[in-house]
């Protein structure tokens, strides 16, 4: 390449224009344009047509410029927007997170990356403050990460300050699942992988899925004697569930993270 390089200066001297490139032209076009082309040399060295669009370098009819005067500039996003309300109230569906493009791609840099999550969520009171949603079964689950970001609000005018704090963890053998559970893979859900036939699973049980009242989270099975089959759901993909049955209650939660859930 150094000694093309060489090649074409001297040639540039001799005869003036023989280099006429992108950067002479000021072309450089998106995508495959036809008529984004001058009369120059090609990276191949060969001189004619030469192209100043982005399907250049695929079809490898670049003019020998076109890294120079077109680089490739990636596209660049802002921040994650915070998380929206959950879509509805006292039923399990999902929030939105959304972020802005502040730069586009250009001249084949790297494409933006989604701008929009969703996750699973579940409103327990209404707009008006009536407790709802812990009359569900099964019992709906997601990560234990997600605890560290829901703020624990007073979910009802029914919790008290000596009420918030409480909470217990209840540790589950998982009998089944469905294979849709395996091929979740977007970040916000692909916790969903780790789910394992087989394994003992810890679900923490805090405020605001625990009842005010009764102290208990929806389908924590703690009513059973272990040999009943419980039933359990992803929120995030309905079509992530399974069936489990009850080990024991115990005050923490000490499941390796992957085997780390919540109730929602």
């Amino acid at each position: 390449m150094r000694t093309l390089w060489m090649a074409l200066c001297a040639l540039a001297r001799l005869w003036p224009g023989a280099l006429a490139g992108c950067a002479e032209a000021g072309r450089c076009c998106p995508g495959r344009d036809p008529a984004c082309f001058v009369r120059g040399w090609r990276l191949d060295r060969v001189y004619g047509t030469c192209f100043c669009d982005q399907a250049c370098r695929l079809t490898g009819d670049c003019c020998f410029d076109y890294s120079r005067a077109c680089p490739a500039r990636p596209c660049f996003v802002g921040e994650w927007s915070r998380w929206s309300g959950c879509a509805g109230q006292c039923r399990p569906t999902t929030r939105v997170r959304r972020r802005a493009v502040r730069q586009e791609p250009q001249n084949g840099g790297a494409p933006c990356p989604p701008l929009e999550e969703r996750a699973g969520c579940l409103e327990y009171s209404t707009s008006r403050g009536r407790d709802c949603g812990h009359a569900f079964v099964p019992a709906f689950i997601t990560t234990s990460a997600f605890n560290k970001e829901r703020t624990r609000q007073v979910a009802s005018p029914q919790w008290s300050t000596h009420t918030e704090d409480a909470g217990y963890c209840m540790e589950f053998k998982t009998e089944s699942l469905t294979p849709h559970c395996a091929l979740e893979n977007r970040p916000l859900t692909r916790w969903m992988q780790y789910l394992r036939e087989g394994y003992t699973v810890c679900v923490d049980c805090q405020p605001p899925a625990m009842n005010a009242v009764s102290l208990r989270c929806s389908g924590d099975g703690l009513d059973s004697d272990g040999n009943e089959t419980l039933y359990w759901q992803a929120i995030g993909n309905p079509r992530c569930q399974g069936t489990w049955k009850k080990v024991r209650r115990v005050d923490q939660c000490s499941c390796p993270a992957v085997h780390s859930f919540i109730f929602i």
